[in-house]
């Protein structure tokens, strides 16, 4: 088989439509397997960058073959040794995008062995019949397939279509096959860079060589193709001074790196610290048919620490009020190094003067003064003056030939003024335990407050600042406290048996000072509350055998002046023959009708005993609403009730006296 496409073949791909034979490295047609079929016709595709054709082969000559089989020796069904099979072939088939009218342009041929005048070739598929309909069309007498419109490849890089002919009436004749049509990929893509303006930092005095930054461009092109292989370039470099090529650009993987010595690239002595630079990224591999993208970099040459902090003076003095806190005196520094970087941002420590941990020292990240602070308030009966010893260092390191000297540490002294402090109350709070009820006038507790101010004679006296329930007194002068009305624990001022309440000291200070103390008074219970009944509204069916209801006591004493309580009938005669109290548990009883009532509303008396020392009676009464029951349901309408379910109502009941 000859094909020559004028330039030495190379890349060269083939197709072909039979499955038993194919084009070997030496481009003969050799055949997979033994054929035996004549009369049969094929097509051959060859294409590479250079050139594209096709070929028709028949496969003509085999010889008949001797029978094999018994239906063969007898001669049933004996096949014709020469015998013709139809073929159909669809070559890939490509189309340049960005193509110029007039339309339809012809692309490529499918072919048919077995075409006859009725045939008709019809084409399906995205492209086709499909959206984007009509891009494609194929002739329907000759195979012939066009392109109707302009094309992008970077749209749609390729179709997908199915060929297949039939006759006149409809029928398959042959096919359907694939039909794939590539989109060729023309240059009409600028490289873009993913950013506008590109920014990088070189640190002063860096190797030559060293990577201050990567620039990236993407091309929308056929990666597969130089249409989209780009080469960077700088074109630009502003200021040019001290040398117009202090940077270079790797042309492939666009990495900036400085070409600079390290000596001139020195920040206190270059024109400026930021070089900005135009980079172009063109593709064609950088050749001048090549399209091209523009962007910016900007390169800041970034300070090393070589400059340590000096305090401005040597010694800092402040006066500071005792007890007191918050900013005591701004340390100021100098350093050479570029502001607002880790050479130049200060942080200092108090290495010596400060053994209770009360002062710390912040950064001011605008003008990096130290700015000394107290933490916790100082007394100045306990210390006047107080020497702290500050040490200043950068963030970052300094480079190994500067050290720290002697002007990086500085001496503070602080002197602290006498403040007339309030009375201190001990202990605060202060706990008691008391019993409610107890007498007016009752002894409570004795306040115990002290000035702070040791080295002045002050006196103190005392008041009431914060009493709920006005239950208390306090004599301004000794601190006792008193009651002045009845002390209840049941009051809505007690919370969990406490009362609490406040008090203040002032002394005779100039101005006077004050201070506030707490007393918590833990209230024990007296048995002065009478149990109850609850509920104090029942429902009984007129029927006795379903008239039993749940009743409990209940108490607002705590333990061991509740329960178990003990509920019987009031003392009444007679009541034992209508009704009935039996004990369910401790806190709930059982009261049941003995005998058939009319429908209405009734008083009943009860007795409820608490379990207190001495224990509390109360004799009280409840309404029982006597209705007609029937089938589940009760009517208590003529005694001022209304319609409930009895099984609902007594299921409740039972259902609370469980969880009780």
């Amino acid at each position: 088989m000859l094909f020559d496409d004028c330039v030495g073949n190379e890349g060269m791909a083939f197709e072909v439509s039979h499955p038993d034979f194919q084009v070997d490295e030496e481009m003969n047609l050799v055949a997979r397997r033994d054929v035996m079929d004549s009369g049969t016709v094929m097509f051959i595709h060859g294409v590479n960058e250079h050139a594209e054709d096709m070929a028709q082969v028949d496969i003509v000559g085999a010889l008949p073959r001797s029978p094999q089989t018994l239906r063969e020796i007898l001669g049933l069904g004996q096949i014709q040794s020469y015998r013709s099979k139809r073929a159909l072939f669809a070559p890939r088939m490509h189309v340049s995008e960005n193509m110029e009218p007039p339309f339809p342009k012809v692309i490529g041929t499918v072919m048919s062995s077995g075409m006859e005048d009725d045939h008709i070739f019809h084409m399906t598929g995205s492209g086709a019949d499909q959206d984007p309909k009509g891009v494609f069309t194929i002739n329907r007498l000759t195979g012939e397939v066009s392109v109707s419109q302009e094309l992008d490849r970077e749209a749609i890089n390729s179709y997908m279509l199915e060929v297949s002919v039939t006759d006149q009436n409809g029928k398959l004749v042959e096919g359907p096959v694939a039909l794939l049509v590539d989109v060729n990929d023309q240059n009409d893509n600028r490289p873009i860079f993913k950013e506008t303006r590109y920014a990088g930092e070189v640190l002063e005095g860096s190797p030559t060589g060293t990577v201050v930054m990567t620039m990236t461009a993407e091309d929308a092109d056929d990666p597969r193709l130089q249409n989209a292989v780009l080469r960077y370039n700088i074109v630009r470099q502003s200021p040019d001074k001290p040398s117009p090529n202090m940077f270079y650009i790797n042309p492939e993987s666009g990495n900036i790196v400085t070409v600079i010595s390290p000596t001139l690239l020195d920040r206190e002595t270059l024109p400026t610290t930021q070089y900005e630079l135009e980079i172009v990224a063109q593709d064609m591999k950088g050749r001048d048919v090549g399209l091209t993208g523009t962007s910016t970099a900007t390169i800041t040459i970034t300070d090393k620490n070589d400059h340590a902090p000096e305090f401005t003076h040597s010694l800092f003095q402040a006066n500071v009020d005792e007890g007191s806190t918050g900013v005591v005196v701004n340390l100021t520094v100098d350093d050479r190094d570029d502001p607002a970087t880790g050479a130049w941002r200060a942080i200092y420590s108090i290495i010596k003067g400060d053994p209770t941990q009360s002062f710390e020292i912040q950064t001011n990240p605008d003008n990096n003064e130290g700015m000394l602070s107290l933490i916790k308030p100082l007394d100045y009966e306990s210390l006047v003056f107080h020497t702290l010893l500050i040490k200043v260092e950068n963030e970052d390191p300094l480079v190994p030939d500067v050290g720290y000297g002697s002007s990086s540490t500085a001496t503070v002294h602080i002197t602290i003024l006498d403040v007339n402090e309030g009375p201190v109350f001990f202990p605060d709070p202060l706990q008691v335990t008391k019993m409610e009820n107890v007498p007016l006038g009752s002894f409570v507790a004795l306040l115990n407050a002290t000035d702070p101010d040791v080295l002045q004679s002050q006196s103190i006296r005392f008041a009431v600042l914060r009493d709920p329930a006005n239950w208390l007194s306090v004599n301004p002068v000794r601190g006792t406290v008193n009651t002045s009305a009845n002390l209840d624990r049941e009051s809505p001022y007690v919370q969990d048996n406490k009362y609490t309440a406040i008090f203040m000291a002032t002394d005779n200070g100039s101005p006077p000072a004050t201070g506030t103390g707490t007393l918590v008074i833990h209230l024990e219970d007296y048995n002065d509350n009478a149990p109850y009944v609850h509920p104090s509204v029942v429902r009984v069916c007129e029927d006795a055998r379903d008239s039993v209801v749940i009743v409990g006591g209940r108490d607002r004493d705590i333990h061991p002046n509740t329960g178990p309580f003990k509920i019987e009938l009031g003392k009444q005669p007679g009541l034992e023959n209508t009704w009935k109290v039996s004990r369910v548990n401790n806190t709930h009883a059982q009261i049941m009708l003995l005998q058939n009532m009319k429908r209405a509303n009734y008083q009943l008396p009860l007795v409820v005993t608490d379990s207190g020392l001495p224990p509390l009676s109360n004799s009280t009464e409840i309404k029982v609403q006597v209705c007609t029951c029937k089938k589940n349901r009760m009517d208590c309408s003529g005694a001022g009730s209304v319609r409930s379910n009895l099984m609902l109502l007594l299921g409740l009941v039972l259902l609370s006296l469980l969880c009780l």
